[in-house]
């Protein structure tokens, strides 16, 4: 019973672990990752995620126009394919563009072929209405499994997460701003979001996060932060 009792603690702890290391931003566990950039100098990088977003990704390209912020969009195929303009307004601009997969799926259990799969769909529309293929991929939910490194690896391009983030799919505005900006450091990646999966856009709503940015970049300005392009803080090749 002892034992039994002993290797069930251990079963258990290992599952933690390893929900952990497959769910966790800051694990290392699925490499190369890039969590945070260099952090000499004061320099945070700003990206959204779920996009493009009929409304909210206007009003937030308006935004980082008006306060001249790049910022990097890693864009959901299905989205792209609704919303292609869009995506021409985000590359326009001098923004960055960075693969979400095609239906903003969980990679857990997935097999290989199927995250290639939803990485080469997506990888094909952005090229389409954009003329090139990105060489950054966010997984969904932050998500890793087995496969998706090797798949990323062989396509030539970097696995990025973040560092700090706003929890802006839960929090109301104030706490959007002021978990941001908490979270702050030398080579910060923020995350935030302009969509919402692929939903409909009656599904969606990221006026909290809209009406926060502003605050977001004028605080991270006030704490002497500069914000640079996320391909800044990638490996040279």
């Amino acid at each position: 019973m002892i034992t039994a009792a002993i290797l069930a603690i251990l079963g258990l702890a290992f599952g933690l672990w390893f929900w952990w290391a497959c769910s966790e931003p800051s694990s290392t566990f699925f490499r190369p990752v890039l969590i945070r950039g260099p952090q000499e100098g004061k320099r945070i990088s700003l990206t959204f995620d779920d996009g493009p977003a009929e409304q909210f990704t206007e009003q937030i390209l308006d935004i980082l126009r008006a306060q001249q912020v790049p910022a990097t969009f890693f864009v959901c195929g299905k989205n792209v394919e609704n919303h292609p303009d869009l995506l021409r307004r985000i590359v326009a601009e001098g923004h960055e563009v960075g693969n979400h997969a095609y239906s903003h799926f969980f990679v857990y259990f997935k097999s290989r072929r199927r995250i290639a799969g939803e990485i080469d769909r997506t990888q094909e529309i952005i090229e389409k209405v954009v003329g090139f293929r990105p060489r950054i991929f966010r997984p969904p939910y932050g998500a890793r499994w087995f496969g998706l490194v090797p798949a990323l690896v062989e396509r030539g391009m970097h696995l990025i997460l973040w560092s700090a983030t706003g929890y802006d799919w839960k929090k109301d505005v104030p706490g959007i701003i002021k978990a941001a900006l908490g979270e702050l450091k030398p080579g910060a990646v923020i995350l935030l979001h302009d969509g919402r999966e692929t939903r409909r856009a009656i599904e969606i709503d990221r006026s909290r996060t809209v009406e926060a940015l502003p605050a977001i970049i004028a605080g991270a300005r006030k704490q002497g932060y500069t914000f640079a392009p996320l391909k800044d803080f990638l490996p040279a090749t």
